[in-house]
């Protein structure tokens, strides 16, 4: 635990010598910019929609630039003959990042009931955001683990993206409305963080709510099973060893 929170605020101190906490501010900013131009007053229909975007994406993203930022330091070398549990290692990580999307939900929050009008469960959003920011961090260090450098990391995002996010945003704007498709996605993460997201204002079915937090809960023990059991191989190949 001692050695978790060491990392935890390492993650924390790393992320703002990278400049990728003042990168998610500045995100933040741009969120907080279609909130204050979109002619909409009650924004909790809109909200979740910005928060799902940061929570998914960026997570993925934060992970791989830390990672690619300590291969170039040699922070994976040093990894491999320190007494750091390599779970200790991986979760910081991720929670640093659990700990960015929360900052930001914070911003929009704060700016939202300032200068917008905004109903949403706050401990409900609060929960998705952590179940999906943890999920996705995850994928974060797959999408690291098969791309080679930081471009190819921006191209697995993308394909990422293409498959599984593009769809549920088509939905959600409206521009796909077949029950059938709208049910089908079901399959892919992606639905289900917005599902939770969307719940925190209301108007979603029980059995959709549990069915998606079943599914990122789930999700999360797999691939972390996959993320942990590959780190070392990943490691080694990082360091040159």
């Amino acid at each position: 635990m001692n050695n978790f929170l060491v990392l935890l605020t390492g993650e924390i101190q790393r992320m703002k010598k990278y400049n990728i906490l003042g990168a998610s501010l500045l995100v933040s900013i741009i969120w907080i910019g279609v909130l204050h131009f979109t002619e909409i007053e009650n924004v909790s229909n809109i909200f979740p929609l910005l928060i799902f975007l940061d929570a998914t994406s960026m997570s993925m993203l934060l992970v791989g630039v830390s990672m690619f930022f300590e291969k170039q330091e040699g922070t994976l070398k040093s990894l491999l003959i320190s007494p750091i549990n390599k779970n200790e290692y991986i979760l910081a990580k991720v929670f640093s990042n659990v700990v960015s999307n929360i900052i930001t939900l914070g911003i929009l929050y704060a700016y939202a009931r300032i200068f917008k009008e905004i109903d949403i469960n706050v401990l409900g959003i609060f929960s998705a955001v952590i179940l999906i920011g943890f999920f996705h961090s995850l994928i974060g260090f797959i999408l690291t683990y098969y791309s080679k450098d930081f471009t190819g990391l921006l191209m697995g995002m993308l394909k990422y993206s293409f498959v599984f996010m593009i769809p549920v945003l088509l939905q959600e704007v409206g521009i796909i409305k077949s029950e059938l498709i709208g049910k089908i996605l079901y399959i892919i993460p992606s639905k289900s963080a917005m599902v939770l997201l969307k719940s925190s204002a209301g108007g979603i079915d029980i059995w959709s709510i549990l069915l998606s937090t079943a599914y990122m809960i789930l999700g999360s023990v797999v691939i972390y099973y996959f993320v942990s059991k590959k780190f070392d191989k990943f490691a080694v190949k990082e360091s040159g060893v």
